[in-house]
């Protein structure tokens, strides 16, 4: 196949086989990733404050 037919190809398959989002659903998605972000910062915020917790207590033991 030659770069012509690549492209031809190509954009065929995005204007006609390629089914879009609409508005709607595009900030439902664009919500839910935020939504999971946070969860997922906030766990990790969590995790990051509890070992440094736990290693203080374990350096506080050893010195």
């Amino acid at each position: 196949m030659n770069i012509k037919g690549y492209f031809t190809e190509s954009y065929t398959e995005l204007v006609h086989k390629v089914t879009w989002p609409t508005w709607s659903e595009l900030q439902n998605s664009a919500v839910l990733v935020l939504v999971a972000t946070l969860i997922i910062a906030i766990i990790v915020a969590l995790m990051d404050l509890v070992f440094s917790e736990v290693m203080e207590f374990i350096y506080s033991l050893l010195y």
